[in-house]
């Protein structure tokens, strides 16, 4: 795959809990050069929006432990939404899932795919998830017409996975996220079944693909 054809599927991304309003420029100058999205912190959004318009811009609802209040992760997807979100990535509520309580979650992700007008997707934090809990995590996505499941947030034990992506890609296109830093690693991915990739490595993983 060329750097053409690669770049529009990179989310390029600065989540951190130190992000500054630099840093977020600079992503999003990097995402505009090289052809990628962006995923920005939610504060940052208004400010992102006007200055790359032509920057298809994420963010994150319930980040990083998906534990918010249904009304507050509604209200933030709205404000997202209105602020220039142009994608949602939404943190599945996992101690909801583990306890069994799969009509909660699925609940909870169908009001927040119906509160907005813009793709969502559902990460599972897969590190935290036997085989069994993501095929039920991706089953509650599916229930609530998510647009994506998405593998990780980069803040738990471990990232995407080969395996997790094929396991997940039968339910929905995957964003594949966590640990990924390179071209070699970003078409691992690929070749499993992702159809997007996250990473603040954006840059190194399309100056690392082919000119086309």
């Amino acid at each position: 795959m060329d750097r053409r054809e690669l770049a529009p599927m990179i989310d390029h991304t600065v989540l951190g809990p130190t992000t500054t309003p630099a840093d977020v420029e600079r992503v999003l100058e990097e995402a505009d050069r090289y052809g990628m999205n962006a995923c920005v912190p939610p504060c940052y959004l208004e400010e992102a929006a006007a200055a790359a318009p032509d920057v298809t811009l994420a963010t994150v609802v319930g980040f990083p432990h998906g534990q918010h209040d249904h009304d507050t992760k509604r209200h933030e997807s709205v404000a997202a939404w209105k602020a220039g979100a142009d994608e949602l990535d939404v943190v599945l509520n996992v101690g909801r899932l583990k306890a069994g309580d799969d009509d909660v979650v699925t609940a909870e992700l169908e009001e927040l795919v119906a509160a907005v007008p813009v793709p969502v997707k559902v990460i599972l934090e897969t590190a935290l998830l036997s085989d069994a809990e993501k095929r039920r995590a991706c089953e509650a996505a599916v229930d609530a017409d998510a647009a994506m499941v998405k593998t990780s947030t980069g803040f738990a034990s471990g990232g995407a996975t080969v395996a997790d992506v094929e396991l997940m890609s039968e339910y929905l296109p995957v964003k594949a996220s966590g640990g990924i830093g390179s071209y070699d690693e970003a078409m691992a991915m690929i070749d499993a079944g992702a159809e997007r990739i996250g990473a603040s490595s954006g840059v190194a993983i399309v100056t690392e693909a082919p000119e086309p």
